[in-house]
């Protein structure tokens, strides 16, 4: 029984599934290398990164089965569940064959496994879309802290960049110590770490108090309803908003 494992990285990922098909082998399971865990029946098979080859697998993603495909693969992958390295090794295995028509076999297991995690990623990046909180900071930067369940980061900055293409902006994700920083049309996700209170604008200060007053104003106390709040927006997103959805109940 062979096992895969990779370095984490998509590319990382892509150079797997190419060595398997090189090396005409049929690894049970392809995994990150945090996965890791120890079996005397298991041989562990370490695949170091190849850039040109991942590109030549995802070239092939596109042109021999379909560029949905190519993004489904991409979103499964963002979902960072355990699985996803082996669900997309399977779904491709079974796209070479189906070519576009794959993405009909939903009775597949790993055809299904696949849909389900971009599905996943793809709601959270829409849900984030429309909670993210830009705050002025003293240098003119805007910027915002994200926590999602999924690596939506690279999705969420794409939609910013061509939304708000004139503003440097940084957009965190607090809880993979990444940022994505945008400037001059161009952004780039780094490892970013930020403690302590932001540099507001004074300007930015003076909007957020006036933000979490017409919140409260808005209210309609007949009508606050906190389980219905959390089951819209989960808990775990309201501490990076300005305004606090739960603030509305002290009213």
């Amino acid at each position: 029984m062979i096992h895969y494992i990779y370095d984490g990285s998509f590319e990382g990922l892509l150079t797997a599934i190419y060595e398997a098909y090189s090396r005409h082998e049929q690894p049970e399971k392809i995994l990150k290398g945090n996965c890791l865990q120890d079996s005397l029946f298991v041989k562990y098979v370490f695949i170091e990164t190849d850039e040109q080859k991942a590109r030549t697998v995802y070239d092939a993603v596109k042109q021999k089965i379909s560029p949905d495909a190519a993004k489904n693969i991409l979103y499964a992958f963002l979902s960072e569940n355990k699985e996803a390295g082996t669900a997309i090794y399977q779904y491709l295995k079974l796209g070479w064959r189906m070519g576009k028509r794959v993405d009909s076999a939903i009775a597949d297991p790993w055809v299904f496994k696949v849909h389900s995690l971009r599905r996943k990623v793809s709601g959270e990046a829409g849900r984030m879309l429309g909670l993210i909180r830009f705050q002025l900071l003293s240098s003119g930067v805007y910027y915002a802290s994200i926590e999602p369940d999924h690596n939506i980061l690279g999705i969420i900055a794409h939609h910013f960049k061509q939304r708000i293409p004139g503003q440097d902006w940084i957009i965190h994700d607090v809880k993979r110590a990444l940022a994505a920083i945008y400037h001059d049309n161009q952004y780039f996700i780094v490892p970013f770490e930020f403690n302590g209170p932001l540099p507001l604008d004074q300007s930015e200060m003076d909007y957020q108090n006036l933000w979490k007053e017409y919140f409260k104003d808005i209210a309609i106390k007949s009508r606050i309803n906190p389980k219905l709040q959390r089951q819209n927006m989960p808990l775990r997103y309201w501490k990076h908003l300005i305004e606090k959805p739960g603030a509305a109940k002290d009213l």
